[in-house]
């Protein structure tokens, strides 16, 4: 069993309602073969929800406390991305999860690249919160280009 994003299944739960559909993900969640998790929603957030940024650089500073997630407005949402993350983890691991296909650039899922923190749409290296915990926790986790990009099944 694999974990995925809802949203690369075609769920529409991204920060502005709509999805970012990779067939072969879908595919698999048909299959039975992925589970779908959102750490946003399993932290709190509506759909739809501000676009927020990890400030202070990536999502393992954000798990030590030296960084926050902020939306657009200035509204501090450090806390709902943490707790996102941890349930998130729980369900993965409760059903043994191999690895995690995880959505490329948000504050949560990224896994090699996220917005700066300026919302001025420029990308930096780094991992979203999940994916951090994730990796920390020793979970394999890539993004959906490495998903397509290689066969991982």
């Amino acid at each position: 069993m694999i974990a995925v994003s809802s949203c690369l299944a075609g769920i529409e739960c991204r920060y502005n309602g709509s999805h970012s559909l990779v067939e072969k993900v879908r595919d698999l969640v048909e299959q039975n073969r992925a589970l779908l998790i959102c750490p946003e929603l399993l932290g709190g957030f509506s759909i739809p929800r501000e676009s927020a940024e990890i400030v202070g650089v990536t999502g393992e500073d954000v798990l030590d406390g030296n960084a926050k997630v902020i939306e657009k407005s200035g509204n501090d949402v450090t806390k709902l991305y943490i707790k996102g993350a941890y349930k998130a983890l729980s369900i993965i691991q409760e059903v043994n999860v191999r690895y995690v296909v995880l959505k490329e650039n948000s504050p949560s899922c990224g896994n090699s690249i996220i917005y700066n923190g300026e919302f001025a749409n420029t990308k930096i290296a780094g991992k979203g919160v999940t994916a951090a915990l994730f990796r920390r926790a020793g979970i394999k986790v890539i993004s959906e280009e490495q998903f397509l990009n290689t066969n991982f099944l």
